[in-house]
C-alpha cells in the first residue's frame, strides 16, 4: 500500500489542545486519520518512531517528542446483533467514551452506566481496562479489533487474548509498540443487573434504574473530579496499590485505620487516601498542585510545565513511601523525546 500524499503532515506541531493535562509539547510530525485506510497510510511514513494518540487524557508529555503522533478519529458505532440475552456492538477506536456511554442508554442499550464520564476515547477504553464503582471494560469487552503494524492486518483479539488486569492489559506490555485498536466490540447483557455496591450509589437501592445510576456516576465524579477544560488534569494519577496480607497487616499496626478493600487473596489501598493523610491537599509544586478537594488529582493551575507535574508527582511518592511503607505507581502515561518513560526514569534524568 503506497502512502496517501492527501493527508496532511503537520510539521513541529503543538500537542498542548490534544492532551487534557495541558502543557506544552511539540512533536516533530503529526497526523490525524479517520478511517483505517489512512491509518495503514499514515503508519508507512518515515519517522524515528511513532505515538498513537486517543484522547490524550491518560498522558503526560514530559519533553518534545522526536517522531510521528498519529491521532486516531476513526468513529461509527453499530449494532452486530439485538439477541434475547445480549445487545452486541462494535464501536470505532475514535468515539469518545463518555458520549459513547450516552449513546448506548439513549438506546435503551444498559450496562455502561458505572463507567460514565471517563475521560478518552474508546479505543483506549482496552488498554487500561478502564473502571469505575465495580465495573471494569473487561465486564463488558467482546472483542478488541486490532491493527498489526508491520502486516497491517486487523487481528480481532477475545478478552482472555487481551490479557486484562487492574488498569493493564496486553496493550500496554507485549503489543505496546507494534499495535494499534481500530475497533472494540461491546456486549450488554440481558436482563441488566444494577452494579450498586460501591459507596455512593448503594443509597439507591435495588429497584434502580440504569438511568439513575449514571446520573449518581457523573454527579459523583464532578464533585470528586475537577473538569479538565477549566484545571487540566488526567483524572486520577496513581494506581491503588494492592499489597498482599502480611504487607497490609505491618502496616494496620501503626495504621489502623487504613482505608482498604479485598482484592482477591490481597489488599487494595486508596491512594487517595493515603495522599490525604500525608497532608498534602493544595500543596504546589511551580504551577502544578495537588487538587484541594481529590487528593488523587495533580491539576495545572494554569502554567504548570510537565517538569511541574513530575516534580511534585516525585515528592507524593516519596512522601507516601515515608510514611506508609508503599511506593505509589502512577497510571498517567509518560512520554520522553524518544517514546514512553517512567516517572523514576524522568527523575533520573
Amino acid at each position: 500500500m503506497s502512502v496517501n500524499y492527501f493527508m496532511q503532515i503537520l510539521k513541529n506541531h503543538n500537542l498542548k489542545p490534544y492532551t487534557s493535562f495541558g502543557v506544552d509539547a511539540y512533536a516533530s510530525q503529526f497526523i490525524t486519520v479517520t478511517t483505517l485506510s489512512e491509518l495503514k497510510s499514515a503508519l508507512q511514513i518515515s519517522a524515528p518512531q511513532r505515538l498513537i494518540l486517543g484522547g490524550g487524557s491518560n498522558l503526560l508529555f514530559c519533553d518534545d517528542f522526536d517522531g510521528l503522533v498519529i491521532r486516531i478519529c476513526l468513529t461509527g458505532i453499530t449494532v452486530n446483533e439485538a439477541a434475547e440475552d445480549a445487545v452486541y456492538l462494535h464501536v470505532a477506536a475514535g468515539e469518545n467514551w463518555h458520549e459513547f456511554v450516552q449513546w448506548t442508554l439513549a438506546q435503551g442499550y444498559d450496562g455502561l452506566e458505572n463507567l460514565a464520564l471517563i475521560p478518552g476515547v474508546v479505543g483506549a477504553a482496552p488498554v487500561q481496562n478502564i473502571g469505575a464503582y465495580g465495573v471494569e471494560l473487561k465486564d463488558v469487552c467482546d472483542y478488541v479489533d486490532v491493527l498489526d503494524i508491520d502486516t497491517l492486518m486487523v487481528r480481532r483479539y477475545t478478552p482472555a487474548d487481551c490479557q486484562f488486569g487492574y488498569r493493564d492489559s496486553i496493550f500496554k506490555g507485549e503489543l505496546k509498540d507494534s499495535a494499534v485498536i481500530t475497533a472494540v466490540g461491546i456486549k450488554l447483557h440481558k436482563p441488566w443487573i444494577a452494579k450498586i455496591n460501591y459507596g455512593p450509589l448503594a443509597s439507591l437501592g435495588d429497584k434502580t434504574s440504569a438511568l439513575a445510576i449514571f446520573k449518581q456516576v457523573c454527579l459523583t465524579r464532578q464533585q470528586k473530579l475537577p473538569d479538565p477544560n477549566k484545571l487540566g488534569n488526567a483524572g486520577s494519577f496513581f494506581k491503588n496499590p494492592i499489597i498482599n496480607k502480611t504487607q497490609f497487616n505491618a502496616i494496620a499496626v501503626l495504621h489502623p485505620n487504613i482505608l482498604h478493600y479485598p482484592a482477591g487473596g490481597d489488599i487494595k489501598l486508596a491512594a487517595g487516601w493515603l495522599i490525604d493523610q500525608c497532608a498534602l491537599k493544595g500543596y504546589q509544586q511551580g504551577g502544578a498542585q495537588v487538587h484541594t478537594e481529590q487528593a488523587l488529582v495533580i491539576v495545572n493551575t494554569g502554567t504548570a510545565t510537565a517538569a511541574d507535574i513530575v516534580a511534585l508527582a516525585k515528592h507524593i511518592q516519596t512522601t507516601v513511601q515515608t510514611r506508609f511503607g508503599v511506593e505509589l505507581q502512577h497510571e498517567v502515561r509518560f512520554m520522553g523525546r524518544d517514546g514512553e518513560t517512567s516517572l523514576a526514569e524522568v527523575c533520573r534524568g
